[in-house]
């Protein structure tokens, strides 16, 4: 009779091992994402000092109005070629 309590036990445990595991895990694991990427802007930053965050350039984009910014003819994109299909 003990060895089955005591299996009982022990599956009763791993059961609610997994419950919680399946309930927390995702939170750990969103953490630990979030903790490294952290460490990853953090350490970029130290070696590009000048460099501007997404963030902040954004929010520079976002106060210049489209209608505002002038845009000159000598500034060309490429040259465009066109195409000829062959059979």
């Amino acid at each position: 009779m003990g060895f089955l309590k005591t299996l009982l036990i022990i599956l009763l445990v791993y059961f609610l091992l997994r419950i919680v595991w399946r309930l927390l895990a995702p939170r750990l694991f969103k953490y630990a994402v979030k903790k490294t990427e952290d460490r990853f802007k953090e350490a970029f930053e130290r070696a590009n000092p000048g460099y501007q965050s997404s963030q902040s350039r954004g929010n520079d984009l976002d106060r210049k109005s489209p209608g505002n910014q002038k845009k000159d003819s000598s500034e060309q994109l490429g040259e465009y070629i066109d195409f000829e299909e062959i059979e």
